[in-house]
């Protein structure tokens, strides 16, 4: 099975011992005057793309997006994405691993988190320059690399996390219940890593410490899903991703999804899509 691709951290950095772990970059020089067309693929490693000036399309998990002004692309990683940027946009794309800015600081972990599941800002101009000041700034401390630089540029970062989150309008930063975003939070991370072993709500619950009834509870007060509907979503955005970004057979997408019986997982995706696998792949490639 070939996989979907999946590129690493471009390590040509200045700083060395930040190459494997953060970059950032200026849009307007890293097009050279040129747009970037990338095919479908997957990082290892979040991916933060904020656009003062831009045009183009930006697809992230099968949702398309017009490239604006003043806006703001941010993916965790395994997400799948592929992005035509026209030549002129300027801005920054900032790209790191999970463990250059995690700390004991749970809040400063839930706070990536959190930012990182909302693939889409878009900002009016006042707004979004309070962000490129913050990008500027961690810009320059990476370029000059002065005393206690790494310092910097993760305070910087937790500022703009906070910053994106403050003004956004989805139904999560609207909703008051902290306790039930913190398990929603901690429950799609777990999807993230268990998804193909794990199918069960009982499963995810014993996880959390909490019951499957109380598990249901805070995805549908959160998402206005039950947790058996986030599973099978998280489930067959996965089998779109590989059945688009791959020429792997059916069989080899259901083995790598945890199906043993592929013949039930054709009828699971046709009944969640309308499509059967193939039928999708050939409509939609």
């Amino acid at each position: 099975m070939e996989g979907i691709p999946v590129r690493h951290i471009n390590t040509t950095g200045r700083a060395p011992e930040l190459s494997a772990s953060f970059h950032i970059r200026d849009v307007e020089s890293m097009l050279a005057g040129k747009d970037m067309i990338q095919a479908l693929h997957r990082h290892d490693f979040f991916y933060l793309l904020a656009l003062k000036k831009g045009k183009g399309v930006h697809e992230i998990d099968f949702t398309s997006y017009q490239v604006s002004d003043h806006s703001v692309f941010f993916m965790h990683p395994g997400q799948v994405h592929q992005l035509a940027l026209k030549a002129g946009s300027t801005g920054y794309l900032m790209q790191f691993h999970g463990a250059f800015y995690t700390s004991p600081d749970k809040a400063s972990n839930k706070l990536l988190c959190k930012a990182s599941h909302i693939n889409h800002y878009q900002f009016n101009a006042a707004k979004f320059q309070k962000l490129f000041t913050i990008l500027t700034s961690i810009f320059q401390e990476y370029t000059a690399k002065q005393e206690r630089h790494l310092e910097v540029m993760k305070a910087s970062m937790y500022i703009l996390f906070v910053e994106l989150l403050r003004d956004n309008n989805s139904a999560a930063s609207r909703n008051n219940n902290l306790y039930a975003q913190e398990r929603l939070d901690d429950f799609l991370s777990l999807l993230e890593v268990h998804v193909f072993e794990h199918k069960q709500v009982s499963e995810y619950a014993g996880m959390l410490n909490l019951s499957p009834y109380q598990l249901n509870a805070i995805t549908k007060a959160t998402l206005g899903k039950t947790c058996s509907d986030v599973i099978n979503e998280h489930i067959i955005l996965e089998a779109k991703r590989s059945l688009l970004a791959t020429s792997d057979q059916v069989n080899q997408v259901a083995w790598r999804l945890g199906y043993e019986d592929v013949s039930y997982f054709i009828r699971f995706f046709k009944k969640h899509t309308g499509h059967s696998p193939e039928a999708f792949r050939h409509n939609f490639r």
